[in-house]
């Protein structure tokens, strides 16, 4: 906190800082008995009628009384990282998506619009990495009017908690009433120690989803739509551990090297044998492919709530870099214009 040189806290931040990184401290209990402080660091996302809205590091929006500040200051943009690659949220945006590519996509100024009927979120959203060309509102009325042309939902991704990310985008989508309905996490690690950790015996590592491989893969009824997702990207590899006969594969995987990236995706075990490495084993197995073919870095997406493969992946050297969100479209539609 910005402490002056009479010891007192400070508040050096106004509402010209919207948009910028600020890390504050409030009283929890105003009019209280003693004094209760709870501090808040994220990207000031308004500052309207009194009221502060601090987007945090995971997306969620705190609302601070101006009345309740008692130190405030603007920080920098981003934490340095510790450990694994360096790595810009522009360059994971651009490594991810071409990692899961739509059957069609549509430039809206710097935003791309994607579909693949309706098969993940992350191929029928829109990726918005700059200014769409038009006011937002017109943005959002194309991208509903797009979406709604395929009979899908519109949904848009963004990111918070790094350098570029999109927390101001969130508090507008928000204000007007898109709905957050799913939140994960990209993580980054080293390649090499993921490569290292098993030998990997028993994988078998093919340039296409097999029919044993989909019987593994947790969407049953994948489509042609579906198998098309899953193919592309630069280099796109397939792990699989046969299961016992006329059973689907005990464990799968999946890995697109793109330059020195490599991307995992679709690691999954038959619940009856986890906790025996298999995971591992598959992870070992792709990256050791990724590491042939000159990559050095890895990342995955995981969902909050999964602890099971936050352990697995923490143990394997990955940390969070950022969070990415999918916003719907809400549920009343605008008036149509003449």
């Amino acid at each position: 906190m910005e402490i002056s040189s009479t010891g007192r806290f400070e508040v050096r931040i106004t509402a010209a800082d919207v948009g910028k990184r600020v890390s504050v401290r409030r009283l929890s209990e105003p009019g209280g008995t003693g004094e209760k402080f709870t501090d808040t660091v994220g990207v000031l996302t308004s500052w309207d009628d009194g009221v502060l809205l601090i987007t945090r590091k995971g997306g969620e929006t705190v609302r601070i009384a101006e009345s309740s500040l008692v130190a405030g200051k603007v920080v920098p943009a981003a934490p340095a990282r510790r450990r694994g690659p360096a790595a810009t949220y522009a360059e994971l945006a651009g490594v991810t998506a071409r990692a899961w590519r739509p059957v069609e996509s549509e430039r809206l100024g710097e935003w791309e619009l994607r579909a693949a009927g309706g098969f993940t979120r992350r191929a029928n959203s829109v990726l918005p990495l700059g200014d769409p060309g038009l006011p937002l509102d017109e943005a959002l009325a194309a991208v509903r009017r797009w979406y709604g042309e395929r009979g899908l939902p519109a949904y848009v991704q963004t990111a918070t908690g790094a350098e570029g990310t999109q927390e101001l985008l969130c508090a507008e989508l928000e204000r007007r009433g898109w709905v957050r309905e799913v939140t994960a996490e990209l993580w980054i690690g080293a390649l090499a120690p993921v490569a290292d950790r098993a030998e990997g015996s028993g994988v078998v590592l093919s340039r296409t989803a097999d029919e044993a491989w989909l019987a593994r893969y947790q969407r049953k009824g994948v489509s042609e739509v579906a198998l098309k997702v899953l193919g592309s990207g630069p280099s796109v590899w397939f792990a699989t551990v046969p299961g016992a006969a006329g059973e689907a594969p005990a464990a799968i995987g999946r890995c697109v090297v793109d330059g020195r990236w490599a991307s995992f995706a679709a690691v999954e075990v038959d619940p009856a044998r986890r906790r025996q490495g298999l995971a591992t084993d598959v992870m070992a197995a792709l990256a050791r492919q990724a590491l042939a073919e000159g990559a050095s870095a890895a990342c995955l997406q995981v969902e909050t709530d999964n602890a099971g493969a936050r352990a697995l992946y923490a143990g394997s050297g990955f940390a969070a870099h950022h969070a990415y969100h999918h916003y719907r479209e809400p549920a009343t539609e605008p008036p149509t214009s003449a």
